[in-house]
């Protein structure tokens, strides 16, 4: 079963559900879930691999962070895959499971967002790709909602989140 906004909002008051939601988010928020906004943006760099039992992410260059007051602007080149980061972090409890998916307007401009999952037990800040698909830039600010999350209750027993990107890491190389 999805959660409800009354739901949320008791979770994020009484669990700390998502750290650094916007004022519209806390007081108004549309939908069955939060919008969430780009913290960080990147630029992959190189070679990457993914094996059995080992993997290898490229290299990421930062190339804009929000900072609060300031209006920063990126310009999304045609054809070109980007990671970005929420400035919102997320805290999951062992019966919730989050699904992200791209806000509308980003896909009506032939930008998408590939969001996922986010498991049970993770905790920390999320990373996405981003993707512009047509012939000509596009115009971000930073700050600006870029995906909504939902929420879902987990039915049974399910295990929690240990993988190496616990705590929003972005790269194979950061400890």
């Amino acid at each position: 079963m999805i959660l409800g906004i009354k739901e949320l909002h008791r979770l994020v008051k009484e669990k700390d559900l998502v750290t650094n939601l916007s004022e519209r988010e806390l007081e108004n928020p549309e939908g069955a879930g939060f919008d969430l906004r780009i913290g960080e943006l990147y630029e992959i760099s190189g070679q990457g691999f993914l094996g059995v039992t080992e993997r290898e992410t490229p290299e990421m260059i930062l190339i804009a962070k929000h900072e609060k007051g300031k209006t920063t602007e990126v310009q999304l080149k045609p054809h070109t895959y980007y990671l970005l980061k929420t400035m919102e972090d997320v805290y999951m409890p062992e019966n919730l499971l989050a699904i992200m998916t791209p806000r509308s307007t980003l896909f009506r401009s032939g930008v998408y967002v590939f969001g996922g999952q986010v498991p049970p037990g993770y905790q920390g800040g999320l990373n996405m790709g981003i993707y512009n698909y047509r012939e000509t830039d596009f115009r971000l600010e930073m700050g600006a909602r870029v995906v909504h999350i939902m929420f879902f209750e987990v039915k049974g027993e399910g295990n929690l989140y240990r993988g190496q990107w616990q705590g929003g890491r972005i790269t194979t190389d950061q400890k």
